[in-house]
């Protein structure tokens, strides 16, 4: 089964997505992670992704559709967790035929959070200078676990934080309605604590 992950900002999906992937076995498709990686092979596509990346233009839904392509086919017998796809009904159309051209059999799953609670958990978040890693507003370490210094997003500011969600609730979530219709989406509160809401994932996909 592959995991589709939905939620607006802050909702912990990435974080929670990790956790599944690391319990399930499954291979993890987080798009700019993705892009990065093509963006130093030295593949045709990823040859691709370099040119679009350093031409400054963003990269067209059919050429993210190559690399989801391209992540199914080196994860064939895998699991596939997918986090940040799609984020607008183009890609959704675009993602749920690819997955059925490759018979992969999947689900969403909706971390469901609060606007107000999403901007609050923004503005107080922290992304390792090294490493990468985004840390939540209750890990008080001052440095990554992998030693790099913290510091806040240069776009997490509240007039970047807002437009961000705005753009999640005119093009995002009409996505997540139209799977709620179809029925191929479970909803988990991600108010709680990390630890309360893997307790409800894992729940509720029976892992």
């Amino acid at each position: 089964m592959d995991y589709i992950l939905f939620g607006i900002q802050g909702s912990g999906k990435g974080t929670q997505g990790k956790i599944l992937a690391e319990k399930i076995a499954a291979a993890y498709f987080e798009t700019g992670g993705e892009l990065r990686r093509l963006s130093s092979e030295n593949s045709d596509l990823g040859k691709k992704v370099k040119s679009i990346i350093e031409a400054g233009h963003l990269v067209p839904n059919e050429v993210v559709m190559e690399i989801v392509e391209n992540f199914m086919e080196k994860n064939g017998g895998t699991p596939i967790i997918f986090d940040g796809i799609p984020r607008n009904k183009e890609q959704d159309t675009s993602l749920r035929a690819v997955l059925e051209k490759h018979n992969r059999n999947y689900t969403g799953i909706y971390f469901e959070l609060s606007r107000e609670e999403a901007e609050k958990r923004l503005l107080k978040r922290r992304i390792c200078v090294k490493c990468k890693t985004v840390y939540p507003a209750f890990y008080t370490n001052e440095k990554c676990e992998c030693g790099g210094e913290l510091q806040t997003r240069s776009d997490d500011n509240e007039a970047s934080i807002r437009t961000r969600i705005d753009i999640f609730y005119k093009e995002t979530v009409p996505v997540v309605d139209g799977w709620k219709n179809n029925g191929k989406i479970l909803a988990l509160d991600a108010a709680g604590t990390i630890e309360q809401v893997t307790k409800e994932l894992f729940e509720k996909i029976n892992v």
